[in-house]
Order: structure tokens, then C-alpha cells, then sequence
């Protein structure tokens, strides 16, 4: 033993001081066995061994430190053998214990940050506390300190708040900030415990001392039932059966399957529901079921099972298990088809009794279900759509999953058909919204389409149809094409509906007319169906459908070469800058405003799939060459007369001119609008064949059928308006203009020139008169103001407008005193037309007749290129 417990130079003093800290150390020891309630007779025992350590220094220092260094036990109660000799023993806690020290020293931080006002670090203590307090919630509880923290900074917060409103104080941007963050979450985050809060507000001291804490319900051990069986609950092959709760086999047999679908439908919504394994468990009921009521209970609930899979808001139904409810919809439909004696109606009462099924009674022709066969077709399709919103549209994916929108369609038309069967029988009482609802999503299917797509789509669907079965509605005839299909559809909804779905029928059918070039047709329905003064009382859903319709119908005006009602149609849509949220196809960036995950949820959910959508490019392209074919004919015309200049056809079109007018060099153009804004500066110069050049080049026009009519009907627009834009710029330096020179500059038929001509001239838009014997145009000379005259009598006109202003506002400060107007200088509150040097009253429109031509073009977007 002194080969290892060697003592060193060791001094009387140091032997003193041991015995002293290892006499307060057994004390200790003591009092903590007392709090835990151990048996304190080990620490009586260590007293003669202390006492013989004091009487050998030497010997007790050096059984002291070697048992210290190398002999330390935890569980050894000997004060030489302890590591109190030198330390005094530090007390050991418990995870809780030290998770409740960390929330405790976070709750302090919180209430020293508001002694200060440091809104900065009560967030970030804020953001801490609540990631502490995740693991010492107990029984759906929290622990009190917390609850006392949370709901004392709610109401300093709104301390804060409303003192800011009283007198505002500049607070630094991380107060400000930190003060942001804390309004956002804690009135988000106490919703969560507000009956704790309530609680403690109502009697803090009493909350606070109580010891009540609900004791949470003891966990029951999940048992995780293999379903590996075969039917009755038989074992299979591999000695293997199915398994319940309570570990009784489940015995699957026609007389229980009532039994296990009660069972199933109670469980549903609850937590911890195994819905996979509710669902094999009624794939086996649906094989053992025998009679007919048997199979539509099951195959409905099955159904609905599988609807539960895709109830969350972001995640959409998985697709093997929406490809089986698709098959087992068609299945209960083949059912019902061809058990006439049992339907599937909305107002049937529920049978509760699960022993015996419910039998025809005399007298009865049907054996009512409860359901809606209707409802299911809408979900199934609504599941299609949130899957297509998911996947990417770029990719092959995409295309695979579209194939499945024409089962999804002969489901509808079957649908169709059932609800017809049962409208023939008048004491069932279906009701007609049903029908409608199910005529509308046929609708939603077809009216975007191509007339070739809808007609294969029929096709399809009546191959899987009994050649014995027709339809009353639609009836069976290979000859009727797509239009007559749409036509018959909202025919139907416009005399049986009212309200969204009849609206949404109209612009359906409007919809299809202008996608198939039907123009005036979709004009005067969309005009006699005033739709436009009512449309913001409908969903967003509907007016999304409008927007979309009104740009197909702006669209089918482009086609037709009506350039001004194309450009006035597509105003509305074009014009906003929000073509993308407008139509659904895209959310918007919110640059200044927040927008809530709820609200940006529901955008998301609002969204067409990809194979719905409008081409953008294309819609903006359109636009800004109608723009440009009105705005530079009417842009000469008025010049720089600012008196003029506020007429403005599309502000959108005049924002990126002016910003391509400014740019200091101009290249090649790259993209739509560059080619647009090339072409509108050729335009103006009179170069006609560059701007037809320029708008051909656009490689979007390819999209469009017929695209060499449509560049065919775009150089004539652009010769017509190149000539009226060349007429109104230079009409000034000429006296006479000979109709063949014009036919050769602009290569136009001569009666065409003479048409145009004389167009102007009846609107008034051009001084001119036409020789019909010469073929000439001869201008009329009239007083041409200069920019400073034209400035001048804009002026006065502006302060004329301000006197009649200040003369209303003092008739209706003096209440209409007569006195108030009798003036020395003649200007009363009747202002005659004469008063004004004979120039006829307020002048409203500028110039009085101003003069054709374009001597005043001397500024504007488009001014350097004229004077180059």
C-alpha cells in the first residue's frame, strides 16, 4: 500500500483543514440523504474513521488522497473515499429540473429586456422560450411561468402600442423591428393557451400557487396489426391471419361487413387513424359482399376512404390510390346501372341497422342510399386538378397524367346518365341543382377545347356506354359537332339554373365561340348578357372565367382584323399589368404588401393547370400591336399640342415608347416588345415596309392558326395606318396630293386610297377636300397657332376654371346671397356666353377647329424620328 499511497511533505496545518472539510462535508452528505429519504446509518459509521484519520496525520492524508485520486466511488458513503475531502459535492439534477433552470433564465431575460424597452432581444428570448417550453408542455399544458410571461408581455406589448398612438416616439429599426416580430407571433402564439391565460388572469395568485396539473391519460402501447390474411380471417399459405384490437382475429364475412364499415366510419377524422389500413380492410369487406346493397355501402366508403388521403391543403391525392377510386366510381356506377332497384340519392334517411340490411317493402320500387354521386365526380376531378398544379408542366409527367382526364370524363357523362334515369321517375324527388352541377363540370371539360379534342372525347365516352342506353339531353348522334354539343349544354343550364352556374354556362359558351373565330356571335352574347356591370358579386372562381373569356374574345377580334375593338377588349386586362393574376395563372410578387400564408394559399389553389392556360407572350403581343396602329396615326395627329395630347388610347403602350425613346443607344430588338417599339418608330417616320418587316419577324405569331393570313391582315393594317399617320405628319407642306402618288408610295389600290381619304375627311380629322375628276387631295390653309399661342389660350382657360371655381365656393360659403355678385365688374354667378371677348365660354376641347396637318409635331415620343 505505500508503494501507491505515498504521503508527501504534508503539514499539521493541511491535515486540520482536511478534517474540517471533510467533518462540513459529511453534513452535507447528511442533509441531502434527509431530503431524499435514504437511510443515513453509513454516514453514523464514518465518525471513528474520521476520528482515527485525525490521530495519524501522515497515515489518515495518505488513505485520504489515494482514495481521492484513484479509490473515488459514487456509491460510497466514506468520507476518505469521497470527493468532499477537497470539493464540496456538487448536487446532481435531473434533465427536467435543468430544462425548467434554462426556461426559468429565459423568462428572466424577457423581463429584463422590458425593464429597458429592448424589443430586440425580448423577439430572439421570445423565439427561444417558445423552443424550450415544445418539451415541458405536459398533458396539453404548459408550465404556469410560462403562462405568466407569455400574457404579461401580451399586455406590455399592448402598453407599448398604445402609447406610441398617444404620443410617437422614433424607436431605432432593431427596436422597431423586434417590436414588428412580437406583434406578429404572440397573438398568434397565445391562441394556443388562451383558457391557461384567461385562467391566470382572472386570479393570478391563486393560478400561480395551485398544484393542480391535469394528469394526462396514460399511453397505450401501439400495436401495429399486420394485414397479411386471406379471407374469413383464415390462416394463408404462410400461416398468417388478420389481426384486431384486443388480439381477436377479424373475421371478414357478409353478415360482419356493416359491422366493420361502422366501425371504420366512426374512426374517421380521429388521430392516430391508420387510413391505408382501414382501406385494405374494405378492400377484402368488398370481396366477401354479396348482394347489391352490400357492394354500393362498400364501394362508397371505400371511395370517401380514399378522398381522405388528399384532404390536406398543400399535399394532393397520391396517384395509385386516385386511379383505384376513379375505377371504383365507375364500378358503383355499373352497379346502379344495372341494380335499378337501389339508387344513391341525397335526401334518402340513414339505415342504422347493422344486422339486418334494409329489404324492398310492398308497395316500395327502390332501396334509398344515402350518398351523392355527384359530389364524388367533383371531388375526383378537383383531385386531378390540384395534381396537375403540382407537377411540373414541362415535363413528360405532366402529359401521363392528362391522359386521365378522359376516364375522368366518361365518369361524368355516366353520371350524367344516372341522374337522367332518376329525373324520368318524378316521386324520387332529385333535385335539379344535382343535374346542373354535373352538366357544369362537363362543361369545364370541354369549352377550352379545340372542336377535333371534344369530339374524340364523345366519341370515347359513348363507346363505353350500352349501345341500348341514350341520353335525353344529349342525345346520341355522330353527325352533331362540338358546337352543337356546347350549344345544347348551356342551353339546358340557361332555362333549368340560376345564378353562378348560369353565368358560368354563358361565358363557357362565349368562350368556345370566340375560340372558334365565331366573333360576333360571342360580342353580342357577351354584350346582351351585361355580365360585365355585375360580375364583381360573383366567386373569384366566375370572374376569373371572365377574364379569361374577355381576352379570348380580343383575341378572335385580333383574328378578324378588327384592330380597335381588339385593342378595346383587351384594354381592360392588358392595361392593369396583372395579366398573370387576372387569369389565374401565376401569383403576383407583393412587393409592398404582405400577403397571409392563408390568403397565399388559396391563390395557389386558385391557379389553372398548364394546359388551361393563355399565352402571355402572346396576349401582349397582340396588344401592343393594336396599341401601335391606334396611337401613332392618332399621336401625328395631335403633335405636341398639349391642349390635345391628354387623349390617351393605352397607357401602357405610351409608358414603353416613351421609355424606348429614351434610351441612348437602341439595338437590335431582342424580345416582342422591342420588335413592337421598332416597328411604331418606323411607323411614324412613314417607313411602312420596315414596320411590317419588324412585326413579322415576331416569332410568337407562329402560335396563332392561319399565321400567313394573320401577317397577310397585319401589312394591310400596317399600309392603312402608315398612310393616315403620313397624311396627318405632312399635310401642312402640301397644297395638292395626287391619290396615284399616294397608291405608289403606300402600294395600294387607288379606290382603297381614296376610301381612307375620305374617311378623314368626313371625321374631320383631315382639312382637305378630294378631287374626284383629277384624283387629287386638296388641302384647306387654315391659321395655324404656334406652340406659344396654343400655350397661351391654355392658360387662360385654366384660369377661367379657377375663377368659376372660387366664385361656387363663395356662392356656397354666403348661402346664395344675392349681394355676393353684385359686382362693378360684371362677373356674377351667371356667366353669359358673351363675357368672354366673343370666344363662346369655357373652352373644353382647345383650339376651336385646329388645323390638319403637323406643323404643331415638333416634341412628343415620336418627334425626333418625324424631324430625322
Amino acid at each position: 500500500m505505500s508503494r501507491f499511497f505515498r504521503g508527501g511533505d504534508d503539514s499539521s496545518t493541511e491535515s486540520s483543514s482536511d478534517e474540517e472539510e471533510l467533518y462540513s462535508g459529511s453534513e452535507e452528505e447528511e442533509e441531502e440523504k434527509k431530503d431524499q429519504d435514504v437511510d443515513d446509518s453509513s454516514s453514523d459509521d464514518d465518525e471513528p474513521e474520521a476520528a482515527a484519520d485525525s490521530g495519524s496525520d501522515s497515515d489518515g492524508d495518505a488513505k485520504k488522497k489515494g482514495v481521492n485520486r484513484f479509490l473515488a466511488d459514487a456509491d460510497s458513503d466514506s468520507s476518505s473515499g469521497d470527493d468532499s475531502d477537497n470539493e464540496t459535492q456538487a448536487k446532481v439534477k435531473s434533465a427536467k429540473d435543468k430544462r425548467f433552470d434554462e426556461l426559468e433564465a429565459t423568462v428572466t431575460a424577457i423581463q429584463n429586456g422590458q425593464k429597458i424597452n429592448d424589443w430586440g432581444s425580448i423577439s430572439n428570448e421570445l423565439d427561444k422560450l417558445n423552443r424550450q417550453v415544445i418539451k415541458q408542455i405536459d398533458g396539453g399544458k404548459a408550465p404556469k411561468l410560462y403562462i405568466k410571461c407569455i400574457a404579461d408581455l401580451e399586455d406590455f406589448m399592448n402598453e407599448t402600442l398604445a402609447k406610441q398612438k398617444v404620443t410617437p416616439k422614433k424607436m431605432n429599426a432593431t427596436n422597431a423591428r423586434g417590436l414588428n416580430v412580437v406583434k406578429q407571433r404572440i397573438k398568434k402564439n397565445n391562441k394556443d393557451f388562451q383558457a391557461q391565460i384567461d385562467a391566470y388572469r382572472k386570479d393570478s395568485d391563486d393560478f400561480m400557487e395551485s398544484d393542480e396539473e391535469e394528469v394526462p391519460a396514460p399511453k397505450v402501447a401501439k400495436v401495429r396489426f399486420q394485414d397479411l390474411t386471406a379471407e374469413q380471417g383464415q390462416d394463408d399459405d404462410e400461416g398468417f391471419a388478420t389481426v384486431g384490437k384486443g388480439g381477436r382475429t377479424l373475421l371478414f364475412t357478409p353478415e360482419s361487413i356493416f359491422k366493420h364499415l361502422r366501425t371504420i366510419m366512426e374512426s374517421r377524422g380521429k388521430k392516430n387513424t391508420d387510413r391505408l389500413e382501414q382501406i385494405k380492410i374494405m378492400e377484402k369487406l368488398y370481396e366477401v359482399a354479396v348482394t347489391p346493397y352490400q357492394k354500393i355501402r362498400v364501394l362508397m366508403t371505400l371511395v370517401s376512404a380514399r378522398f381522405d388521403l388528399g384532404s390536406g391543403a398543400a399535399t394532393s391525392m397520391p396517384l395509385e390510390h386516385w386511379k383505384a377510386a376513379e375505377k371504383e366510381l365507375a364500378t358503383l356506377l355499373r352497379v346502379l346501372e344495372t341494380e335499378k332497384d337501389h339508387i344513391v340519392i341525397e335526401n334518402a334517411e340513414e339505415w342504422d341497422d347493422d344486422e339486418k340490411p334494409p329489404t324492398l317493402e310492398d308497395g316500395a320500387k327502390y332501396i334509398r342510399i344515402p350518398g351523392s354521386v355527384v359530389s364524388y365526380i367533383e371531388r375526383l376531378d378537383d383531385e386531378l386538378t390540384r395534381s396537375l398544379q403540382s407537377i411540373d408542366p414541362h415535363t413528360s409527367e405532366y402529359i401521363e397524367r392528362l391522359t386521365d382526364e378522359g376516364s375522368l370524363y366518361n365518369i361524368i357523362f355516366q353520371g350524367l346518365l344516372y341522374y337522367e334515369m332518376l329525373r324520368k321517375d318524378a316521386s324520387l324527388e332529385v333535385p335539379q341543382e344535382s343535374l346542373n352541377r354535373i352538366i357544369q363540370r362537363r362543361l369545364d371539360h370541354v369549352y377550352f377545347k379545340p372542336s377535333q379534342v371534344v369530339k374524340i372525347l364523345e366519341e370515347n365516352c359513348w363507346k363505353e356506354v350500352p349501345s341500348n342506353v341514350d341520353s335525353e339531353i344529349t342525345p346520341r348522334d355522330p353527325s352533331h359537332d362540338a358546337g352543337h354539343l356546347l350549344n345544347v349544354l348551356c342551353n339546358y343550364l340557361f332555362e333549368n339554373s340560376d345564378g353562378i352556374i348560369r353565368a358560368r354556362a354563358m361565358l363557357c359558351q362565349i368562350y368556345f365561340l370566340a375560340l372558334h373565330d365565331q366573333y360576333y356571335q360571342a360580342r353580342d352574347m357577351m354584350l346582351t348578357s351585361h355580365l360585365q356591370e355585375n360580375i364583381a358579386n360573383f366567386d373569384i372562381t366566375t370572374q376569373i372565367l371572365y377574364n379569361r373569356t374577355l381576352v379570348q374574345v380580343g383575341l378572335c377580334a385580333f383574328r378578324k382584323g378588327l384592330v380597335y375593338d381588339a385593342q378595346n377588349t383587351l384594354q381592360e386586362i392588358c392595361g392593369s399589368g396583372r395579366q398573370k393574376e387576372l387569369l389565374a395563372q401565376g401569383v403576383m410578387i407583393q412587393r409592398f404588401n404582405q400577403v397571409s400564408p392563408e390568403q397565399e394559399r388559396l391563390e395557389k389553389q386558385r391557379q389553372l393547370p398548364f394546359h388551361m392556360h393563355i399565352n402571355l407572350e402572346l396576349l401582349e403581343c397582340v396588344y401592343l400591336t393594336c396599341s401601335m396602329l391606334l396611337e401613332i396615326p392618332l399621336l401625328a395627329q395631335t403633335g405636341s399640342s398639349p391642349d390635345v395630347k391628354k387623349r390617351v388610347i393605352s397607357k401602357t403602350y405610351r409608358r414603353m415608347l416613351e421609355y424606348h425613346e429614351r434610351q441612348i443607344f437602341t439595338g437590335p430588338p431582342e424580345n416582342t416588345r422591342d420588335h413592337v417599339m421598332q416597328a411604331s418608330k418606323a411607323l411614324a417616320a412613314g417607313e411602312w415596309k420596315k414596320a411590317t418587316t419588324f412585326v413579322h419577324s415576331i416569332k410568337i405569331w407562329e402560335l396563332m392558326p392561319n399565321t400567313e393570313d394573320i401577317k397577310t391582315m397585319l401589312a394591310k393594317q400596317i399600309q392603312e395606318e402608315g398612310l393616315r399617320t403620313y397624311l396627318f405628319t405632312y399635310a401642312p407642306f402640301y397644297d395638292t396630293l395626287s391619290i396615284a402618288s399616294l397608291s405608289t408610295m403606300f402600294e395600294l389600290d387607288t379606290r382603297k386610297v381614296s376610301a381612307v381619304v375620305s374617311k378623314m375627311i368626313s371625321h374631320e380629322e383631315l382639312a382637305a377636300a378630294l378631287d374626284q375628276v383629277t384624283e387629287t387631295v386638296i388641302f384647306r390653309k387654315g391659321v395655324e397657332l404656334s406652340r406659344l399661342q396654343s400655350l397661351a389660350l391654355t392658360l387662360s382657360d385654366k384660369a377661367s376654371a379657377l375663377i368659376e371655381t372660387n366664385e361656387r365656393t363663395l356662392e356656397h360659403r354666403t348661402q346664395g346671397s344675392a349681394n355676393a355678385f353684385n359686382r362693378k365688374d360684371g362677373r356674377g354667378g351667371n356667366r353669359g356666353g358673351g363675357q368672354r371677348g366673343g370666344r363662346g365660354g369655357a373652352r373644353t376641347g382647345g383650339n376651336p377647329q385646329r388645323q390638319a396637318g403637323g406643323t404643331q409635331f415638333t416634341g412628343g415620343a415620336l418627334g425626333a424620328a418625324v424631324r430625322g
